[in-house]
C-alpha cells in the first residue's frame, strides 16, 4: 500500500509548477534541456507533472516504474484518480477499484507527490458519501490529495469541514465555477491550482499580466502551506508549458520558492 514518505520540516514552502503531461512541441524545445524522452526533457524544466491519462485508462506498473526512473529525485507526479471511481461509480462503492490504482500508481514510488479527485459537474455534495470515500482515501494513501468538485454544493461550510478533516485540498480552479472555486481552500499542505485555459477550456493562452496575478496569489498563500502546485491544462494547442515558464520566472522575480 503506498504512502508518502516521511515529511521533513522545509521554513520555505516549495512552489511546484507544471502541466497537465509532458508533451513538447518543436516550437518549444527551447523551453527545456536534453533528454532521451519527452519526460526527461520536460523534468529538466519541471518539478511536478500531472498524469491525466490515468483517468482514462490503467498502466502497468512497469510503465509507472519506467516513469519514476525516468525524473530526478525531487520531482513529483499527481496522479488523476480513473473516471470509473468518480465519474461512473460517483464515489460509491470503489474500495476495490480505488486499491488497484493505488497499487499500480504505487510504483512511482515516492515520486508520486499527490493524488487529484476531479469530480464530474453533475455530482452533489451527499455528506455521507464524500466522507466515506475521503476516509477510505486518506486510510489508504498517507501524501497529498487534492479535490476539485464542480457542483456548486460543494462549496459549502459542511464540504470545507470534510477538506479539514481529512487534510484534503480543494483546488482553486480557472475557469472557476464560483469565487470561492478560484482560491484554494481545505488544508495546510499542499495548495492546489488548476489552470484549464479561460475563455476557452484546454485551448486558450494566458496573458503575462495574468500570471503574474497569478504568481502574486500563489506566492502570498505559501506562508500558509508547505507546499504549493500550479499546473496549466491549457494543452490542446501547447500553451502550457510557455504559461508554465513564463510563471515560474515571476514566481522568480517575487522571490517564491521554485525550480526551473
Amino acid at each position: 500500500m503506498p504512502t508518502a514518505p516521511p515529511r521533513i520540516a522545509n521554513p520555505a514552502p516549495r512552489i511546484r509548477v507544471g502541466c497537465a503531461g509532458w508533451s513538447i512541441a518543436s516550437t518549444q524545445r527551447a523551453l527545456v534541456g536534453d533528454g532521451a524522452s519527452q519526460l526527461q526533457r520536460y523534468a529538466t524544466r519541471f518539478d511536478a507533472v500531472e498524469i491525466n491519462s490515468t483517468f482514462y485508462r490503467a498502466h502497468r506498473p512497469a510503465t509507472y516504474q519506467r516513469w519514476a526512473d525516468s525524473v530526478p529525485a525531487d520531482f513529483r507526479f499527481s496522479a488523476k484518480l480513473p473516471r470509473t471511481i468518480t465519474h461512473d461509480a460517483r464515489l460509491s462503492g470503489v474500495g476495490p477499484l480505488l486499491q488497484t490504482f493505488l497499487d499500480e500508481a504505487g510504483h512511482l514510488g515516492d515520486r508520486l507527490g499527490c493524488l487529484l479527485v476531479q469530480l464530474p459537474p453533475s455530482l452533489a455534495f451527499d455528506a455521507r458519501t464524500a466522507a466515506t470515500f475521503f476516509a477510505m482515501l486518506r486510510r489508504r494513501w498517507h501524501g497529498g490529495i487534492a479535490c476539485e468538485p464542480r457542483h456548486a454544493s460543494w462549496f459549502s461550510a459542511r464540504a470545507e469541514a470534510l477538506w479539514q478533516r481529512h487534510r484534503i485540498a480543494r483546488v482553486a480552479a480557472d475557469p472557476a465555477l464560483n469565487a470561492s472555486a478560484a482560491q484554494p481552500t481545505g488544508t495546510a499542505a499542499p495548495a492546489y491550482w488548476r489552470w484549464h485555459g479561460a475563455p476557452r477550456v484546454y485551448y486558450s493562452d494566458y496573458a503575462d499580466d495574468t500570471l503574474r496575478g497569478l504568481a502574486e496569489r500563489v506566492a502570498a498563500a505559501t506562508p500558509h502551506t508547505d507546499e504549493a502546485w500550479v499546473i496549466f491544462d491549457n494543452t490542446a494547442l501547447g500553451h502550457a508549458l510557455a504559461n508554465a515558464a513564463t510563471l515560474q520566472a515571476q514566481l522568480r522575480a517575487l522571490g517564491a520558492g521554485t525550480a526551473g
